[in-house]
This record gives structure tokens, sequence and C-alpha cells, in this order.
């Protein structure tokens, strides 16, 4: 093994992955910059996350192979970084990318030149070059030969196209496209054509959940009450459920699937997506009354709080597709396997359920020495008796024994902000949904943690990143958004007034730090830093939803409570700087598309007055989160801020009721939670 490197002194689980490479690897910062000013050589990018499958397999292939690291290290200064410590560096750079390319993806490697401007990039480079991609060494000798010899060619296309990216930053917003129920109309249509009737999901292979994607639809079809909008949703929850996406065993859903059926997935588990998915399979529950969804949910809450929980309450980032370097190895079973672990009629209805069998249906493709006959469990036979059910249940809780005994893939430790607030608000509204006091006592140590950690209360801002009881120092403007997010879900489903608190603070930072006051929407950073050649605006709701449309959906809910005009400015704002985008590629934005049906019609509030934590006004909470109707806030008496809750007539009764309210207008108090249910309903 070589020596460490100077990325030993990082926190990122990638970087230090990276430790022991031969390549002299400097983190993202100014002596990296200075270092190629002053030898005049330009900058190696390299930009991937600790659970990414290609990074993995790029570090073997050339950043451990000698030959590479003396290049790199001798024409060329090299710098690491973790996207998800970073998306601001990875957007600008992955942005470049793809215009100079056509495509992205991780490990993004870009050439720079010492004013941080790309000329050259793609993704994962092969060692040698095969069917037309270069191989890496072969691509740095080539590069370096430009940068030699034909420098004036390499700056003057390198500022070109930082010229046209910065003139896309900085455009006023194109008027003309106006935003009504058409848009919505419109967007509906699109996903219908794009919809799988056989597999579910949207597209072909590769499939990603997207869960911004049938979340929009179920809304739509609710509001329009259009039973095949509903129906497209629930048959792709239920497959994606059923599928080897979806850990049969342990509970949680793998990044992707690699083919339409949803069965063989790339078997790393983010956070981002399943926080996310629990949002959707709650909403499921809700529209169609399903228990298999509730299942889903409360088996995806025991893996997050199993495996991907700190001791003190916040939430790990990810975890690898591999472990003891193949991919799958966690997750794939051999017939052979599980007769030697389960007894006859547990191999029987295990097999006959999971569609277990002799050949297999993956095969590791990640080391040479594939490993075969690999089983990915999906459900295909679920039509066991009870006696049936009862010998499953004693199968898996076997095998599940017996893979706890594996290597597991490794454990992505950092803790997102951003990340952990998306769970934070998962976790909040399954206890709202479903009642158990495990889970808020979860969501409240989660609050706790982030609270404790990110927030500086001197300077008025959140941090990003913390590990090992170290936090960065970056301003990212998708933290604040997701983690206002999951506070005001938390403050819903308790009405306590802290949390309303901690929600007016976080907005009222989040708009001074990041808000374009002149074009309207928000720049991914706070332009504090000088390691950024550019201020971006992110507005697609990819696997990740983007920082505008959460903020945005986050703001309505927030002025409702607090009668915050300005919030609602706020948003205005926002939808003219992303009109045309709406109007003209609506499928890149579907939770901003829910943002706009929100602002189409007059929210409900539901105004609870009594003890937070008597019985009678649980109920209540409880009868307003039991229906689906996302246009709704929930907000207690108890500090409140809104001008219109003081002046109700019932504010100063000692019992428990409930004002139902659209606009300044509210019905009698009630205490019966089916009024509750029946006024959301309606």
């Amino acid at each position: 093994m070589h020596k460490s490197n100077r990325l030993a002194k990082e926190k990122s689980p990638y970087l230090l992955q990276h430790q022991y490479n031969p390549v002299d690897w400097f983190p993202w910062g100014e002596a990296a910059f200075e270092k190629a000013r002053a030898e005049d050589k330009p900058l190696f990018l390299s930009i991937g996350y600790s659970t990414c499958h290609w990074c993995h397999v790029m570090e073997r292939e050339s950043f451990e192979d000698e030959r590479v690291a003396d290049f790199l290290n001798e024409h060329f200064v090299s710098i690491k970084v973790d996207r998800e410590e970073r998306p601001d560096v990875d957007k600008i750079y992955m942005t470049s990318v793809q215009a100079l390319s056509g495509q992205g993806g991780w490990p993004l490697s870009v050439f720079l030149t010492g004013d941080l401007k790309p000329f050259y990039g793609g993704t994962y480079f092969p060692p040698s070059d095969v069917h037309g991609r270069p191989g890496f060494l072969n691509l740095l000798h080539g590069l370096n030969n430009l940068w030699c010899n034909k420098r004036n060619e390499v700056t003057r296309s390198s500022g070109k196209l930082h010229q046209r990216l910065a003139e896309l930053c900085e455009q006023a917003p194109v008027t003309g496209y106006p935003l009504n129920a058409g848009t919505l109309d419109k967007a509906a249509e699109l996903f219908r054509q794009e919809y799988d009737p056989i597999d579910g999901g949207f597209g072909r292979a590769p499939k990603f959940p997207r869960p911004s994607q049938p979340a929009f639809l179920l809304r739509y079809g609710v509001r329009q009450n259009n039973e095949a909008a509903i129906k497209m949703v629930l048959h792709t929850c239920e497959r994606m459920s059923r599928g080897g996406m979806y850990d049969q065993i342990g509970g949680g859903f793998a990044r992707y699937s690699v083919d339409s059926k949803w069965l063989v997935p790339h078997f790393e588990k983010m956070l981002y997506d399943n926080a996310q998915l629990i949002h959707l399979y709650l909403d499921a529950y809700l529209v169609s009354g399903e228990e298999r969804f509730v299942r889903t949910v409360r088996e995806t809450l025991d893996y997050v709080r199993r495996d991907m929980t700190h001791p003190e309450g916040g939430f790990y980032s990810a975890e690898d597709a591999d472990s003891e370097g193949k991919e799958g190895k966690f997750y794939c079973w051999t017939l052979r396997e599980l007769k030697s672990l389960l007894q006859k009629a547990e191999v029987e209805v295990f097999i006959r359920h999971y569609g277990v069998t002799e050949k297999g249906n993956f095969i590791d493709h990640s080391d040479p020495d594939p490993l075969l006959q690999q089983n990915v469990l999906s459900v295909v036979d679920d039509q066991l008796s009870d006696e049936e059910r009862k010998i499953l249940q004693s199968a898996k809780a076997k095998v599940f024994a017996a893979r706890g005994k594996r290597v597991r893939p490794h454990l992505d430790d950092k803790i997102l902000v951003s990340w952990n607030g998306l769970m934070l608000g998962a976790v909040a509204r399954t206890y709202g949904v479903l009642g158990a006091t495990q889970d808020l006592e979860v969501a409240e140590r989660n609050f706790e943690f982030l609270w404790h950690n990110f927030w500086d209360e001197d300077a008025g801002c959140l941090h990003h990143r913390w590990r090992e009881g170290e936090r960065d120092t970056v301003q990212l403007f998708q933290g604040y958004a997701y983690f206002l997010s999951g506070v005001i879900d938390l403050y819903e489903v308790t009405i306590d007034p802290v949390y309303l608190k901690v929600a007016i603070a976080v907005a009222d930072a989040m708009i001074e730090r990041f808000f374009d006051h002149e074009h309207g929407g928000f720049w991914q950073s706070d332009g504090g830093g000088a390691d950024l050649i550019l201020r971006m605006k992110e507005d697609y709701d990819g696997a990740e939803p983007s920082g505008n449309s959460v903020a945005m959906l986050s703001l309505q809910k927030l002025a409702a409570m607090c009668d915050r005009t300005d919030y609602i400015e706020v948003v205005e704002k926002c939808f003219v700087a992303f009109a045309e985008r709406l109007d003209q590629l609506p499928q890149a934005v579907p939770l901003m598309l829910l943002a706009l049906d929100s602002q189409l019609e007059t929210p409900r509030r539901i105004v609870i007055h009594g003890d937070r934590t008597g019985n009678e006004t649980q109920a209540l909470i409880r009868a307003a989160q039991s229906v689906y109707q996302p246009n709704k806030v929930v907000l207690g008496i108890e500090g409140a801020v809104a001008g219109f809750v003081a002046s109700l007539p019932g504010s100063k009764k000692s019992t428990e009721i409930a004002y139902l309210c659209t606009g300044q207008s509210c019905q009698e108090p009630t205490s019966n939670p089916a009024v509750v249910q029946q006024f959301l309903r309606s």
C-alpha cells in the first residue's frame, strides 16, 4: 500500500477512499489552484461519491496505476471532489461537460485551466482504448500535448464555453408564458405518454423511481378525478415494491433498476431516494387505503432506523452497491445457499414467492471472475395461504439473519443536512399518518441533532456536512430548502411552536443568502467564495428534487401559516424565473408543478386549539394527516404568528377544537375528527 496522500486529512468518505492512491490528489481549494498557476499546469478535476460503482472501477483501473499516477503528477494538478459535499461545484462542471459532450454522469472527469475554466471533459474513461472511447492514459498524453503546443486554442475554447454558460446563468427570464391549469394538463398528458402500462414507471430502462413524477400525477389525478392517472401511480408503486429494486429481505430501495421490470437494481441505497419514496407510498396509501403500501413504508423506515442512523440521531448518506469488490454480493442468493439454510417447506414457499431458480437472474460484472447463479429476490407469486405466509416470515427471518453475517457494503456515514431534511419530513409524516410514537421519537431526535450540529446561531446560517464531530464551512441553498421542508412537516404533526419558529428563521436566512431579487429563483450557493466561476440555479427535479421546487412548496405553506405575503412574493418571482421551463419542458420540473398546483388554489388551513399533547388534540391532528390533501396546512394557536389566528373566537377557550379555514373564512369550530376529514375531502 502507498503512503497516504493529503486526502487523509479530509472528512469525506469518498476522498478518504483515495487517500492511498499514488496520484498526488488535492482537495478542492486554493492550494491546488495556486500550484496549477505557479507551475503553469492544467487541473484535472475528478468528481464522484463514495457509493459510485464506476468511480470505484476507474480508481482501480487508473488512479491506482503507477504509470497513470506518474503522468498525472508530472503534468497536471489533480483534485478530488465529493459531489454530495459540493453539489455547487459538481453542478458547474457537470453542466460544462454536458455542453461539451452531450452527456454526463459519475465519475465526472474535467480538465481546467488555471482560472478554473473547463476545456475538456467526460465521465468514466477506461484504462485502454475501447469501442471508440479513448484510454485514460492516452487521453492524458493528448491533452498534455494540446496544453503545451496549442495553448491559445485551449484558452480560446474554454473562454467561449464559460461565456456561454455565464450568459445562460445571468439572463433575465423569458416572459410570455402564462401558467395556469392548462400547464398542469399538458404535463399530465406528457407523463401519460411516457408511462409503461406493463411494468409501471415512466420511460425505458434504466428506470429511476424519481418520486416527484408520480407524486405530481397522483395529485393531478385526485384533483381532476382522473382515475387513469391515479392507477398509473398505484401500479408503479406496486411494481417497484415487488421488484428487486426493493430490498425484499431488509427493506429500503436501491437507486434504480437497470431493466424495465424493476428486477435487477444498481444496488446502492441512497437516503434521498428512500425519503422521497416514503412520502410517495404514504400518499399512495392515503389515496387507495391499501395496506401493502403501509408495509413498504414501515419496512423502509425500519431499514433507515436500523442501518442508516447515527447513535445521536442523524441519518447517514448511502450504502454502496459493492461488497468484497462484487456488485450485489450482499443481497443476492443462489438456490444452493437457500436450500442449505432453510427447511424444506420454507424453501418451497420462498423460491415460489421470490422466483428463485438454479440458473439465477443476475451475473456480477464487476470482477473478472464473476459470481454465477445469483438471484435478485423479487415477488413473482403472492398467492399464498395464511399458513404459507407464516412459513415465508420464518424463512425471511432466517435469510435476514444469515445475510447479517456477510460483509456489508461500504457505508457513507457523512451526514448531510439536505438529505436529512428530506428524511426528517418523511419520518414526521409517517408518524402523522400511522401514529406510531417511535417515529415521532426518531424525527425529534433527528431534528435536535441537526439543529445542534448544523445551525450557527451567531451567524444565522446552516452548514451542510457533519462527520465525526466536524462540520464544513460551505453554505448551500439545497440544505436550507430541504431542512426547511422537513421542519415544516414536523411542525404540522406536532403543532409545537418551537418548530414553527425554527422554520421561519431558516426561511428568512435562506431568502437573504440565496434569493435572486432581480430575476427570481434561488442561487445554488451564496456567492461568498472565490472558488466558483459561476453561480447557478438548479430547477431539475431528478433523482433529487431541485432546491427551488422544495423551497417554493415550503414557502407557500409557511406563508399560509404566518400570513407572510413576502414569502408569496418570493414564490411568485420564482414562477416568473422558471415559467419557460414549466411551460416548455414540464417533464423536467414535476415537483415545481406541484407548487404551481398549490398556487392555483387557496390552501385549506386546519387551526387547532388545545393542549397539543392531549389525546383530543392528537386525534384532531391525526384526522388532518389521515386525508390525502396536499394543499393543506395544519397549525396550532399556541405560539401562533398568523394575524387571523388571534381573532378566532375559540382561541381563548380551553376545549380542544379545530377551525377549518379557507382563506380568511372559517367554519364553525369542531371537536369531531370526522368533520376535519370531511372538510379536507370536500
